[in-house]
């Protein structure tokens, strides 16, 4: 099957754009899959810096990296993603974000625009030519409705002398698929 869900999708254009020895960013690392992910692409010399508000978030992270024997290559950081500048100085070839709330957690804590948007912007800044900011967008339910349009704006708005912008969405599906944003960094011209 061609047209996967949006997350296959994400996942395979970061693989794409990453290679070993590159700096990534989980923006938002959840459960540890896209952190898990993140650092097989990027091996013994790459980093990854996966970020979270939530200690819980951190612990499951930490742990599915121990098992998987790949947590040397990993800066897991207890603080929201719109403060990577705080920790991250380097140019970075890919950052992933899953917005929403963490999976079986509280639905009361999650991504809110203004932090999502505050750290897109900031990944802009560090993302090396060719880089991706690969953004999948979780609402419907009981969340998400806000953040998904005020990123939908903001994303348009985006220079696109600098950055392409795909938008991935399945129209025809029902209770609000997620949608996957890619942001391209384009070449000085």
């Amino acid at each position: 099957m061609l047209l996967r869900n949006s997350l296959h999708i994400s996942h395979e254009l970061v693989s794409k754009a990453v290679c070993q020895g590159d700096i990534v960013v989980d923006a938002t690392m959840g459960n540890g899959n896209d952190t898990l992910f993140l650092s097989k692409l990027v091996g013994e010399k790459g980093r990854v810096y996966a970020f979270d508000i939530q200690q819980l978030a951190l612990e499951a992270t930490e742990k599915k990296l121990i098992e998987a024997n790949l947590r040397k290559n990993v800066s897991l950081i207890l603080d929201g993603h719109q403060n990577i500048d705080k920790y991250v100085t380097e140019k970075i070839k890919a950052v992933m974000f899953n917005l929403g709330y963490l999976p079986k957690g509280d639905h009361n804590i999650g991504t809110k625009a203004e932090t999502t948007i505050a750290a897109i912007n900031k990944c802009l800044e560090l993302l090396q030519t060719g880089g991706i900011i690969m953004i999948v967008v979780y609402y419907g339910g009981d969340s998400g409705f806000l953040e998904k349009d005020a990123v939908m704006e903001y994303v348009e708005t985006i220079d696109w002398r600098c950055y392409s912008v795909l938008v991935h969405e399945f129209v025809n599906q029902v209770n609000c698929p997620p949608i996957a944003i890619c942001i391209e960094k384009l070449p000085y011209k």
